[in-house]
């Protein structure tokens, strides 16, 4: 059995429970627990038309009619419609601390929940309906949301006198994310294929991949030197510039459809996570299973770098889309379901311990990812082992769900607030 792992109390270490106590309803007592709860139905829901498409695909199931390309549609809906909900959530936990800022009140995201959840029910609404205008009108609301998010971070992440590399690069993320999504705005009025590839590539490269690398290369140093004894903690600030950079450099040829020319900083930035994963002590971690989610999470970024740079300098590699879906399932996805059970167990006033099933699905989950990639590497196989991967992604994150979901709507296990 795991023994519960005490962490330091240290700015920034969004694992301490919050200070303020909670005002108005429980869901509300703290930043997380709205947004997290949505985030986690949203990672179950926008898979399952997903998943019916792929069966479709397979002959299993009868087709459906969709209004806007399948693909770009899933990428819509997992790039701005997941993952934003656990950032939002956690950096209103974490960054107050990295300022050294009072917690934030959890009253604070009330209206942003309600905007962006109501935001998503419109826009599914009138994706069902083959209505452009009201899909606008679902994203401007979601949007609306954002801002405000972003309006209320904005004085947190540039404090005067305070550190900037990771709320300042955080902010500045979720501020591409807006502008990403006031491309699919304009896309849903005028159908403008150049405004959807535009929104993937900033959602891909200038929102969630400098969002998940700046909470990387700052909180699993910290995490690991709580857990592992004489552990050197190595956070070069050089490391995140040059990730954050290569990032941006594919954002810009992507959305040109150049993306290919991206090869030389995509190996950079390979060989410097990469670099990183093994300073970190990526071996050592796996004798601490929360704390070995991380660093298995932050492998995918290195191999996801490197195939990519591969695929641009070797275009007969055939590795297609395999560079993407090992950032997006194998990075993103890992690395969301192991921050946020961690974040969840320490703020729900639980052991800071994977339990055997938190576990399994993490490392199920990078059984998924190998599949996800192999179905775009392997065409002869390709219609099985993406059915297999999404019904798989289902087979993780629904008993996951039902894991953390109670967390959210009940008081703390230790009787403190928040």
């Amino acid at each position: 059995m795991n023994k519960p792992i005490r962490l330091h109390t240290r700015v920034g270490e969004p694992a301490d429970p919050p200070s303020a106590g909670p005002s108005g309803p429980l869901l509300f007592a703290a930043p997380h627990r709205a947004m997290f709860l949505a985030g986690v139905v949203q990672a179950v829901l926008i898979f399952l038309p997903w998943t019916w498409e792929m069966l479709a695909r397979a002959g299993v199931v009868g087709g459906v009619v969709w209004p806007w390309p399948p693909g770009w549609v899933h990428g819509l809906w997992a790039l701005y419609g997941v993952f934003p909900f656990f950032a939002f959530g956690f950096l209103f936990t974490a960054m107050p601390r990295w300022q050294g800022l009072p917690d934030t009140p959890g009253r604070t995201l009330r209206p942003v929940w309600w905007l962006m959840c109501a935001g998503w029910l419109v826009f599914d609404g009138g994706l069902l309906a083959g209505q452009g205008g009201l899909c606008a009108i679902g994203l401007g609301v979601v949007l609306a949301g954002w801002v405000w998010a972003l309006r209320r971070l904005h004085p947190i992440a540039f404090k005067p006198g305070a550190p900037r590399l990771h709320p300042g690069s955080a902010w500045g993320a979720l501020a591409a994310g807006a502008l990403g999504l006031l491309a699919w705005v304009g896309y849903a009025l005028s159908g403008e294929p150049f405004l959807a590839r535009a929104g993937i590539a900033i959602g891909v490269w200038w929102l969630l991949a400098p969002l998940f690398m700046v909470v990387s290369h700052r909180m699993i140093p910290f995490f690991s030197a709580s857990a592992l004894p004489r552990y050197e903690v190595v956070r070069p600030d050089a490391a995140l510039r040059v990730l954050i950079g290569a990032s941006l450099i594919h954002g810009a040829l992507a959305a040109a459809d150049l993306a290919a020319w991206a090869w030389p900083s995509d190996l950079l930035a390979a060989a410097t996570a990469l670099w990183l994963s093994a300073r970190w002590q990526l071996r050592r971690s796996l004798a601490v299973p929360l704390l070995a989610m991380l660093h298995l999470g932050f492998l995918w970024l290195g191999i996801a770098w490197l195939l990519s740079g591969v695929h641009g300098l070797v275009p007969a590699s055939g590795l297609g889309l395999a560079p993407l879906h090992a950032l997006t399932v194998g990075y993103f996805g890992s690395m969301t379901l192991a921050m946020v059970s961690r974040v969840s167990l320490g703020h729900a006033g639980q052991a800071l311990v994977a339990d055997a099933l938190i576990w399994r699905l993490a490392l199920g989950l990078h059984a998924i990812v190998l599949l996800r990639v192999l179905a775009d590497w392997v065409p002869s196989g390709q219609t099985g082992l993406l059915v297999a991967s999404s019904l798989g992604w289902l087979a993780i994150f629904v008993p996951w769900a039902i894991r953390l979901i109670p967390l959210y709507l009940r008081r703390r296990a230790d009787g403190r607030p928040g």
